[in-house]
């Protein structure tokens, strides 16, 4: 029997307001708001906030007419970005006047998708998600949220479906971005915690990038790297000859995911000449007796036969660590996105810690987040761990989150929540038969697209939840919640550097579009578990409850008071744990940046870092005579970003883009297969094909092809492979072939 449908009365939170929910929520002022009465901000004014791009983090300067941002400028006093800002922090406002934005709820029927209003858009989300509930059991529905919404929404999230609503499963798309450097920092070091300040690539005399194209996918970054005073030697391990390549005084253009055998091999050349830290090893680590061992079978002659590396650029590179008096390991997607992940992330970390590169200035090993708040989803999305690290199987640990919260126990879940590709696999076989999707365009972005995409129409009930109405993924929608986006709300982001930065609210969603957090408390209202969030009633409120959730813990910022410490000071990185602000100006040198493990003590019970390793794997899917190319894909420009739902209704940005889909390739193979710049090719793997148009270029070594992750056809391409460990995709590598098309498109 199904959950008879909510009544229809308003919270008591709502009542202030004159007119219905569908006119009036949205202008709900906040402390840094712009609501109704703006209660901090003069009409004509400037506000300080974080970018809610990438994950660098950067401050921009708002500025008002009104009430209103016009125009934004990048902060100069923010400690991350110095005056800086990339294409996309310029042109941040441009989204948000977008045609295409949600502005009232939608529900499909035979014809299309209709406008609602919200009370019957909820009505029908709390009928429909019940009675699955009700005839299907808790495994039945699941959510996917994003690493794009602020950290409280993303708590509320997580709290209300698993503790309110009675859901099991729910993840972030962040697990496409940073699952395998959580996984491993958690397995190494005993919680998820990377140990960096961006102050580090300013003081590392060595810096090793691996599949880390910083000049594009972090400019920001890139031009902290270019403040280094120290004529630092810089080494970039890609197959392609990136931007970031072409930069750096070594280029090691391995062959495609071979980085493992590398870094194995560069752990035992530094063993066998005693590069070591023995002191540090013995204080501060446990497993190095098994490693050393473990690499011996990892011979020079070894690696450079499975890396493709000539012997003397072999021993430069391992000439190069042995020497760094302060050397930086850095990651990002090359890394994660791979069939064995978290192995690769984990020998990065392991040559860190037999080195003693770790703790000091201007070194460690160091992951760089994707999206703006991947870390505030670690941490805080309650999706597959429990809140602030802790885990859902831990008796102890649920006994906690039930006191802190004042909940009762039985309402969390005695066992993890599925992860991304495994919540879709049950979607594809019909276990999971409802999902509600935050944030996210998995329709463009989810590896292996057609079998997503074909899973999506599957569903008995979709729900999106987006600030636009004309995603790939929202033309699947059964019903579309519209929600404000960054700069219509308030919130904190968690960027690359552990620093928590305050979100502001500078325009004024359009229509009844509603901040993510709103649209949460009023499903709990609905729902009828709004008792167990009575404290949850602003971003603000929630952020108070974060800190609770955080006490005692690595990551406890306790010690920061509210949005207020946090505007003052330029943001703050974790920890900071109450008592901290008594000793330390957090607004002032060197504690505005600050790195983890200082002391050589890490999160294990015994405070030792493990080093944790095993045999590489082969790669699931091999070119071979039919499929003889090697695809590669990674970021494309500066002013791209994801799947191109808000870069892409920026005139500017667009032009900073190529105008369509351009595959490279290597001229040697561009003359065997009779083709050149502009010619367009068919691109096939075992999953689609697709057309593009080629670029000749020695970027891409013979054999190989590269193509923008931006694109929406590129993901129909990709073989969906997953590392064991932290179930990342494998975005990186799949076998093509190419073939000329006799047309050309004008």
């Amino acid at each position: 029997m199904t959950t008879p449908l909510a009544k229809r009365v308003e919270p008591s939170w709502l009542r202030e307001f004159s007119g219905p929910l569908t006119a009036e929520l949205v202008q709900q002022p906040g402390e840094f708001g712009l609501g109704r009465l703006p209660s901090r901000l003069k009409p004509d004014a400037t506000a300080e906030l974080v970018c809610g791009f990438c994950s660098t983090g950067c401050g921009l300067t708002a500025h008002l007419r009104n009430g209103q941002a016009i125009n934004l400028s990048p902060s100069t006093a923010y400690p991350v970005n110095l005056g800086m800002a990339c294409p996309k922090g310029w042109e941040a406002l441009t989204p948000l006047a977008a045609p295409d934005r949600a502005t009232t709820p939608l529900l499909r029927n035979h014809s299309g998708l209709d406008p609602i209003d919200w009370d019957h858009a909820l009505q029908v989300f709390t009928l429909r998600f019940k009675a699955l509930l009700d005839q299907h059991g808790p495994e039945s529905i699941a959510f996917l949220s994003s690493g794009q919404i602020c950290t409280e929404e993303m708590a509320f999230l997580g709290a209300l479906f698993k503790f309110g609503m009675g859901g099991l499963h729910g993840d972030s798309n962040t697990r496409q971005c940073m699952a395998t450097s959580h996984v491993a920092y958690k397995q190494s070091f005993g919680f998820d915690a990377p140990p960096y300040t961006y102050a580090d690539f300013e003081e590392s005399d060595v810096m090793v990038f691996v599949g880390s194209n910083l000049c594009v996918a972090h400019p920001i970054m890139w031009q902290r790297v270019l403040r280094n005073p120290h004529n630092p030697e810089i080494i970039v391990i890609d197959p392609r000859k990136t931007e970031t390549a072409s930069a750096a005084t070594q280029h090691l253009p391995i062959q495609p995911k071979s980085d493992l055998v590398l870094l194995y091999g560069a752990a035992r050349e530094l063993i066998a000449r005693n590069k070591v830290d023995s002191q540090f090893i013995s204080a501060s680590t446990a497993g190095f007796e098994g490693f050393a061992t473990f690499v011996r079978q990892f011979s020079p002659e070894l690696v450079c036969a499975v890396t493709g590396l000539k012997a003397e650029a072999y021993t430069r590179f391992v000439d190069s660590i042995a020497c760094g008096k302060r050397v930086s390991f850095w990651w990002t997607m090359g890394v994660n996105q791979g069939h064995e992940s978290t192995r690769t992330a984990q020998a990065i970390v392991n040559l860190a810690l037999l080195t003693g590169n770790i703790g000091r200035r201007g070194t460690g090993a160091n992951s760089i987040t994707g999206q703006c708040n991947a870390m505030g989803s670690r941490l805080f999305a309650n999706a597959t761990g429990l809140f602030a690290g802790r885990d859902f199987l831990n008796p102890s640990h649920r006994a906690e989150i039930a006191h802190i919260l004042g909940i009762p126990e039985a309402r969390i879940p005695q066992r993890n929540s599925l992860a991304y590709d495994q919540i879709i696999e049950r979607a594809r076989d019909g276990r999971i038969k409802g999902l509600w999707i935050i944030g996210t365009n998995p329709s463009h972005s989810w590896i292996g697209q057609d079998a997503l995409n074909d899973t999506l129409r599957k569903l008995e009930f979709l729900v999106v939840q987006d600030a636009y109405t004309t995603t790939e993924t929202a033309r699947h929608a059964h019903m579309l919640l519209p929600a404000a986006a960054w700069g219509e709300k308030e919130g904190t982001f968690i960027n690359s550097e552990r620093r928590i930065g305050l979100a502001k609210k500078i325009s004024r969603a359009p229509g009844a579009a509603l901040a993510d957090f709103h649209i949460f408390r009023l499903i709990a209202h609905y729902w009828g578990c709004g008792n167990l969030f009575q404290a949850w009633t602003s971003p603000q409120a929630v952020f108070q409850i974060l800190k609770h959730l955080s006490a005692n813990t690595p990551c406890d910022f306790t010690g920061i008071d509210d949005y207020r410490h946090l505007d003052s000071a330029g943001g703050i990185q974790w920890p900071w744990p109450l008592g901290a602000a008594e000793s330390h100006d957090v607004t002032k040198a060197p504690n505005r940046e600050r790195r983890l493990f200082e002391n050589g003590r890490f999160f294990h019970a015994d405070g030792k870092a493990r080093f944790i390793f095993d045999q590489p794997r082969e790669l699931p899917e091999k070119p071979d005579a039919e499929f003889p190319f090697a695809l590669l894909t990674g970021r494309g420009t500066t002013a791209q970003w994801h799947t191109l739902t808000r870069t892409n209704k920026s005139e500017i940005l667009r032009q900073l883009s190529p105008a369509e889909l351009q595959v490279e390739v290597h001229p040697h193979d561009a003359k065997a297969l009779g083709v050149r710049s502009g010619s367009r090719v068919s691109i096939a793997s075992r999953r689609a094909t697709i057309e593009a148009a080629v670029l000749v270029t020695a970027t891409v070594q013979e054999g190989q092809v590269y193509l923008p992750m931006h694109d929406p056809a590129t993901n129909k391409l990709t073989f969906p492979a997953f590392d064991p460990h932290s179930r990342q995709p494998s975005y990186k590598f799949c076998a093509v072939r190419l073939a000329p098309l006799s047309r050309k498109r004008k």
